[in-house]
C-alpha cells in the first residue's frame, strides 16, 4: 500500500507492508524518497523519524547530485562503452543474419542491428543471465565463510539498491551489479549475507563482514563514489 507524504520541503513515498517491522528511509537511484513502514505504525512516529533524518538524507541527495553530472545516458550505437564485471567493452551493431541478438565476443558487445530499438531489453536480459550465474557460484562459496546458508538467490531490477536480504533467508541483487568490478561485487555478497546473521547495521555487522574482508571500508568508498557510473 503506498500514499504520498510530505514533511516540509520534502515528498516521500510512503510503503506500508505487514511484514514490516522498522521504518527505514531509502533514495532510489533517481533521489525518489521512500518510506518503508510497518503497517499499523502512527503517522506522527513515521514523521518524527523522517524530520530526524534530514541532515543524512539532504547530504545523500546532494552526492547523488554530484555524482550525477559526470553520468550521461548511454546510446547504443557503434563505439558506445558498457560495463561488464568492471571492464568497458565497445558496441558493434552488426549482420541480422547473427543467431542471437546480443553477445560478448572478441572484446566487444555485438548487437544485431535490426534490434537496435530494442537494445536495453537485450542488455539489462543479458546481464540478467550472466549475473545469476557469477553470483550464485560467488554465494555459495562465501556462505560457509559467514556460517550461513542462503534459501533462494534472485537477481533483479532493485531500484536504487545493489542487493537485498530477506527476512525469510533469501537473496536478492540487482542485474546492474554485475557491471561492477569483482571486487566491488563480493563486498555487496558479504554484505547481504552478513544481514542473516545481523539486520541492522549495527557495530557486530560491521565486523562479520571485516572477518571475511579486511579491506570492505574501501570497497565500501568506492561503490559509494563510483556506482552511479554502472548504468545501461
Amino acid at each position: 500500500m503506498s500514499k504520498s507524504l510530505v514533511i516540509d520541503d520534502l515528498y516521500f513515498v510512503l510503503n506500508r507492508s505487514n511484514k514490516r517491522k522498522t521504518v527505514g528511509i531509502t533514495i532510489d537511484r533517481g533521489g525518489e524518497l521512500i518510506v518503508n513502514a510497518p503497517y499499523d505504525c502512527p503517522l506522527e512516529i513515521i514523521e518524527q523519524i523522517a524530520l530526524e533524518k534530514r541532515f543524512w538524507i539532504y547530504t545523500k541527495l546532494a552526492e547523488k547530485e554530484l555524482l550525477s553530472q559526470n553520468q550521461s545516458e548511454k546510446e547504443f550505437v557503434n563505439g558506445e562503452g558498457f560495463y561488464y564485471l568492471g571492464r568497458s567493452y565497445r558496441l558493434l551493431l552488426i549482420s541480422t543474419k547473427s543467431p542471437t541478438p546480443l553477445r560478448l565476443y572478441q572484446g566487444r558487445f555485438m548487437l544485431r542491428s535490426n534490434e537496435q530499438d530494442h537494445a536495453r531489453k537485450h542488455f539489462i536480459h543479458w546481464y540478467t543471465q550472466h549475473a545469476e550465474l557469477w553470483l550464485q557460484r560467488w554465494v555459495y562459496l562465501f556462505s560457509p565463510r559467514l556460517s550461513v546458508a542462503p534459501s533462494i538467490i534472485k537477481i533483479r531490477d532493485l531500484g536504487f539498491r545493489w542487493g537485498s536480504c530477506g527476512s525469510d533467508g533469501n537473496l536478492y541483487f540487482h542485474w546492474l551489479t554485475i557491471l561492477l568490478p569483482p571486487r566491488i561485487i563480493e563486498y555487496i555478497i558479504v554484505h547481504e549475507l552478513v544481514h542473516l546473521h545481523e539486520s541492522h547495521h549495527n557495530e557486530q555487522f560491521w565486523k562479520y563482514i571485516e572477518r571475511v574482508l579486511p579491506d570492505f571500508g574501501l570497497r565500501k568508498q568506492w561503490l559509494a563514489e563510483n556506482g552511479s557510473r554502472f548504468v545501461v
